[in-house]
């Protein structure tokens, strides 16, 4: 592995760290998936080729090992790490709580998406990948990417509506 490779290997860890979070749910337990897409990316670095991108290589590596956990039976249910929630000092308490409220609601409904749309959902929504590119990371057409993170979309759309503080507030409004 050259020094460039490994620089931008550092590079990507806070990117990679949230998307390994993101699809295992727990920080241990994404912490523990990074240490062993990096370990692989390390011991397989002579099948990366120069001139590719790094990241959707690295990205691909970290899918696949989270895909074969869940085919092992290693995973069976994404829990949400509530630990993770840090406070934040300053503002307005009540906005602040709300606003943690809202974001646990959101990661648990993320948690229970299926796994194929959690990571088209990630992919795109959180790392800020095009279609393209994360069909390529997932091995899969752009057509079943958009598919995908269309249901994710819609299902977190209705799911949040349908629980979060916001329909409280409004149902709060009506009464």
């Amino acid at each position: 592995m050259n020094q460039t490779m490994r620089e931008e290997l550092v590079t990507l860890l806070p990117r990679l760290r949230r998307f390994a979070y993101g699809l295992a749910g727990t920080m241990a337990d994404g912490d523990d998936l990074l240490q062993s897409a990096c370990l692989r990316a390390l011991d397989r670095a002579d099948q990366w080729r120069p001139g590719t991108r790094l990241d959707s290589w690295v990205y691909r590596i970290l899918q696949n090992l989270w895909i074969d956990q869940i085919r092992s039976g290693w995973r069976r249910e994404i829990a949400v790490d509530e630990d993770v929630m840090t406070a934040f000092p300053g503002g307005d308490q009540a906005r602040e709580m709300e606003a943690k409220l809202g974001l646990a609601e959101a990661r648990r409904e993320v948690a229970k998406l299926p796994a194929e749309q959690r990571a088209v959902l990630l992919l795109v929504s959180v790392e800020g990948a095009s279609y393209k590119e994360a069909a390529e990371i997932l091995e899969i057409p752009i057509g079943t990417v958009m598919s995908r993170l269309s249901r994710a979309r819609l299902t977190l759309g209705q799911a949040l509506s349908a629980e979060g503080p916001a329909s409280s507030d409004a149902a709060r409004a009506r009464s």
